[in-house]
């Protein structure tokens, strides 16, 4: 099916972009990757009369390290670049490990880190990894900058805290913490190239004993309109000592958090029971990483 007609502009900065977004309003959606708006256009379900393609702009590009503070990754960086950082991969690993499971070869250059979150799917894939990191984002409109947290930016399915006229600029991820590990799972039907059935992102910090649990994160992706922390299962979690026991227990109450749905692809009872296995592995995955060395942040 072919696109409907729209009018094409593309802005060299960003002023010039959110100018744009003043003037023509509801009737412009802002372009990035495109891999989900125009297939949303081809069928029909969006018909905006102007695209504002922010792709190019200076603004929103790059990957860079601030020593000492974090990770700061423009919004149209695109999912197969951050997919190739070596800092994300070596110590920020829940995000990198997100970005393998985005779509194709092809998807991934083109899909850009914000228009992910933007596009504020249910069971998008580097959402979950993003909160449980920690990450904030900036967004950017008339009345200038402001920023909040990543888990109070995505509100429900295709719905984000973005105001009227205003673009995600860039995340900022903290420096990880010592003893820290991050850890991403999915479970779909396929081996690539699918929707996941449900996700989870653990980040854990331990106490220097390597044993008792500082600091967890836990969210899961799938199981309800928005990404969400397990906060009943983190705070059983803190303070106690990792073991088989704590853990299946976690996993446990991770999953009488969630609220999966009965589809075409799985029944609610099911999305349930994985959602305490993935927990489960995740959490023991975080902690071996940890007591391993593989993946330490700064002391």
């Amino acid at each position: 099916m072919f696109l409907p007609e729209f009018e094409y502009l593309a802005p060299e900065t960003l002023a010039e972009a959110l100018a744009l977004l003043a003037r023509y309003g509801e009737r412009a959606k802002i372009l990035a990757g495109g891999t989900d708006l125009l297939v949303i256009m081809k069928d029909r379900l969006l018909k905006p009369e102007v695209l504002v393609d922010i792709s190019r702009l200076q603004e929103l590009q790059g990957i860079r390290r601030l020593p000492g503070e974090g990770m700061v990754i423009g919004a149209a960086a695109k999912v197969d670049e951050v997919q190739q950082t070596a800092a994300i991969r070596a110590q920020w690993r829940a995000l990198a490990e997100a970005t393998d499971e985005l779509g194709s070869v092809q998807v991934r250059g083109m899909a850009t880190l914000g228009g992910n979150s933007c596009h504020a799917s249910p069971a998008a894939e580097t959402p979950p990894a993003l909160v449980a990191l920690g990450a904030k984002v900036t967004l950017a409109g008339s009345a200038g900058e402001r920023e909040i947290l990543l888990e109070h930016f995505i509100l429900g399915n295709r719905k984000t805290a973005l105001r009227e006229g205003e673009i995600l600029v860039r995340f900022f991820l903290p420096e990880p913490l010592s003893r820290g590990a991050s850890v991403y799972l999915c479970q779909g039907i396929r081996g690539a190239m699918e929707i996941d059935l449900l996700n989870a992102a653990v980040y854990l910090v331990l106490e220097p004993d390597l044993e008792t649990c500082a600091q967890a994160r836990i969210v899961l992706g799938a199981v309800a309109p928005a990404p969400f922390r397990a906060e009943k299962a983190e705070m059983y979690l803190t303070g106690g000592k990792l073991g088989d026991k704590m853990i299946k227990e976690t996993a446990r109450l991770a999953a009488a958090q969630a609220s999966p749905i009965t589809d075409i692809r799985a029944s609610a009872e099911y999305r349930r029971q994985v959602v305490e296995v993935l927990v489960r592995r995740a959490v023991t995955k975080a902690y071996e990483r940890v007591r391993a060395g593989k993946e330490v942040g700064a002391e």
